[in-house]
């Protein structure tokens, strides 16, 4: 089973830029449509981004739609999330997460999640 490492996360003014990526752990990650889902205290995980295993198709929730990208380089086994214009609500816990599917918007399909990383966005 793949092994996720998130990193990227941290404090930033709205309006701001951040990177967040995703190491895994296996040369198989390639077999994984890759996804980005975030918590914010007292809400439930949402879905915020997915990209599909050969990195061909994407999805994003509507609330991120245009602000945020996501990408992957399965040479290095890595995926990342680009967030630019970003705002208070998007303050929360980002995870990564990986699908043994070819590209998904449903948590449920998530089976390896990272331990998570920080963003807050002040005002």
């Amino acid at each position: 089973q793949v092994q996720l490492v998130d990193s990227g996360g941290g404090l930033v003014q709205a309006g701001g830029s951040l990177r967040l990526s995703c190491a895994a752990s296996r040369r198989t990650y390639g077999m994984y449509a890759m996804g980005w889902f975030r918590q914010a205290p007292g809400k439930e995980r949402e879905f915020v981004a997915a990209i599909s295993r050969n990195g061909d198709s994407t999805v994003y929730a509507d609330s991120v739609k245009g602000r945020f990208t996501i990408s992957r380089d399965n040479a290095k086994n890595t995926v990342a999330l680009q967030m630019s214009s970003l705002k208070p609500e998007d303050t929360a816990v980002y995870y990564c997460a990986a699908a043994r599917v070819y590209l998904s918007a449903t948590r449920m399909e998530y089976d390896t999640w990272g331990q998570g990383t920080q963003v807050t966005v002040s005002s």
